[in-house]
């Protein structure tokens, strides 16, 4: 699996370098400026570590942080300019993996990355499947049974949440009315067509993307219902 590493700082030269050092490694970097759009790009797209400065425009890093939390577990590498243990245990209480105070050396700084990144995929690995599902604009946590569109918090019922994990965890795969009641509800199909119709149609227009004008769902006509495969 590629490795993909979100760096989110504002300090231009630095991010550079610091993607130098991981290209060097064969990591996938992207980079974000402030807060806001580092969140945004969390919710977005699936990375293996989060690479987070404290101090950000518009946003800081304890901010991002703790709603990066709400959703994920994925690995996050706080980096400062300050060498104070109020701000490290602020940000490991906030639920950061580790911390990082510049100016760094480049073998530090490559080992905490290694070391994260190796810890994280075995605990995946153990667990037999990811904690977060995350597609274009849309993450699923499986533990906490909760959903982000846009990074807004969706608010679903029980059988509407095991629905969209149902679909989501099976992306392009097309499944019938029959199939879906058997996996959702988990009780022998008993044609109730409308009652079917009726949680997808609820679920749809909750979770539509607006803003990237995205149906999660999408009708197969005269077969049944799939997970976007474009997401």
């Amino acid at each position: 699996m590629e490795n993909k590493i979100l760096i989110i700082d504002d300090d231009i030269d630095l991010c550079y370098l610091l993607k130098n050092y991981l290209m060097l490694e064969n990591y996938n970097v992207t980079i974000c400026n402030d807060g806001p759009s580092g969140l945004k790009e969390t919710t977005s797209n699936t990375y293996q570590l989060i690479i987070l400065d404290i101090m950000l425009p518009n946003m800081n890093g304890f901010e991002v942080l703790t709603n990066i939390r709400k959703t994920s577990s994925v690995p996050i590498l706080m980096l400062t300019a300050k060498d104070s243990e109020v701000d490290k245990v602020s940000g490991l209480r906030l639920g950061a993996d580790d911390y990082l105070t510049k100016p760094f050396l480049q073998n530090e700084f490559i080992a905490r990355v290694q070391s994260l990144i190796r810890r994280y995929t075995i605990f995946n690995a153990k667990h037999g499947e990811e904690e977060t599902l995350s597609f274009k604009g849309l993450v699923i946590n499986r533990q906490l049974r909760l959903v982000n569109v846009n990074g807004d918090a969706i608010k679903l019922t029980a059988k509407e949440f095991d629905l969209l994990l149902f679909l989501a965890s099976n992306k392009g795969q097309v499944f019938t009315k029959e199939q879906i009641y058997n996996h959702v509800w988990q009780e022998e199909y008993s044609y109730d067509d409308s009652n079917i119709m009726s949680f997808i149609s609820k679920l749809r227009r909750k979770i539509k993307n607006t803003e990237l004008d995205l149906d999660y769902v999408q009708t197969i006509h005269g077969v049944g219902y799939r997970f976007n495969l474009g997401v």
